[in-house]
C-alpha cells in the first residue's frame, strides 16, 4: 500500500559526522533521505560500518546532525535534545544492562517508564496500586517468567527477563517511535527467537511504528511491512509490503554481492 500522508518522522539530507573538526573527522551518514510513516515496522540492515547505530544515534539526538533536517509530523526537531526526545521515543539496546535500573525491582523500573514523557512532581509513588498492572503487563511476554518476579531487582534477573523488560518500559507509553537496537542480538537462540515473537505480537497489535536493527536475514524478512539496507551511509535498497513479502533471502544475499 503506497502512503500518501504526512511522514511521522523525515531524515532529509541528513549528514552526520562523528570528531568532527579533528584530524580523524569521518562522514558517517551522507546525504541520507528517509521518511516513516506511521505504522511502520522497519527492519534494518547494513555491514558493520554501514550507518545503522549512527542512524539511530542521529534519530534519538545522541549524535548532532552535521547538515540536514529532521521532522517530526512536519515540526523542526532537529537540534531538540535527547532528554526531550524521549516524550516521543523509546529504544531498546542490544545489551541487556541498558535502560533499566537494576538496583530497582522490575515492578519499581515499570513504575519509572510509566512516567516517561509526564512532568514529574514530588509525590507519592502509589507501587502497590499498581501492581495488578504490572502482573498482566508482564505475563503478556508469555513463559519467561517475568511476571513471577515483579519484586526481585533487575540485576537479578537473566539477560531474557532483563531485555524482555526493557522492551516492555520502552512501549509501556506507546511512544511514537520505537527503536530496536539489536534487542535480541546478546540472547541465545530459543530466548532471542521468543522475545522477536513477542516483539512482533506487540508492535503490530498496538499498532507501533518501529525500526529494528538485525543481522539476522530471517528476521528481517519474517518481520515488518518494510526493510531498508544502508550501505557507506546511505540507504542503497527500500521495499516494503508485497513487494517485501516476495523477498527470498537468496535475493536478498545478491544484493548484498552488488554493494559490498
Amino acid at each position: 500500500m503506497t502512503k500518501t500522508n504526512q511522514p511521522l518522522l523525515a531524515l532529509n539530507d541528513i549528514v552526520t559526522k562523528v570528531n568532527a573538526g579533528t584530524p580523524n573527522e569521518v562522514m558517517i551518514l551522507k546525504h541520507l533521505n528517509l521518511n516513516i510513516y506511521d505504522g511502520d515496522f522497519i527492519t534494518v540492515l547494513g555491514s558493520n560500518g554501514a550507518g545503522k547505530s549512527t542512524l539511530f544515534n542521529t534519530i534519538s539526538g545522541e549524535l548532532p546532525v552535521t547538515d540536514g533536517q529532521i521532522k517530526l509530523r512536519g515540526r523542526d526537531i532537529t537540534h531538540l535534545s535527547v532528554e526531550k526526545r524521549t516524550a516521543f521515543l523509546a529504544r531498546v539496546f542490544q545489551d541487556p544492562k541498558m535502560g533499566t535500573a537494576p538496583r530497582m525491582t522490575v515492578a519499581e523500573n515499570l513504575l519509572l517508564a510509566n512516567q516517561r514523557g509526564k512532568r514529574r512532581t514530588l509525590r507519592l509513588r502509589r507501587l502497590k496500586q499498581h501492581m495488578a498492572q504490572f502482573k498482566e503487563l508482564t505475563a503478556s511476554m508469555d513463559s519467561n517468567g517475568l511476571s513471577d518476579r515483579l519484586n526481585t531487582a533487575t540485576e537479578n534477573l537473566s539477560g531474557g527477563q532483563r531485555q524482555a523488560l526493557s522492551f516492555l518500559m520502552a512501549t509501556e507509553q506507546r511512544p511514537d517511535l520505537l527503536l530496536l537496537d539489536e534487542h535480541t542480538a546478546a540472547l541465545d537462540p530459543k530466548t532471542s527467537e521468543q522475545l522477536m515473537v513477542q516483539t512482533n505480537q506487540r508492535v503490530t497489535q498496538e499498532k507501533l511504528t518501529c525500526l529494528m536493527i538485525t543481522h539476522h536475514l530471517d528476521d528481517a524478512l519474517k518481520y515488518g511491512n518494510r526493510l531498508i539496507v544502508l550501505d557507506q551511509g546511505q540507504i542503497k535498497y527500500d521495499v516494503r509490503d508485497e513487494e517485501k513479502a516476495q523477498l527470498t533471502k537468496e535475493q536478498l544475499l545478491s544484493f548484498f554481492d552488488t554493494i559490498e
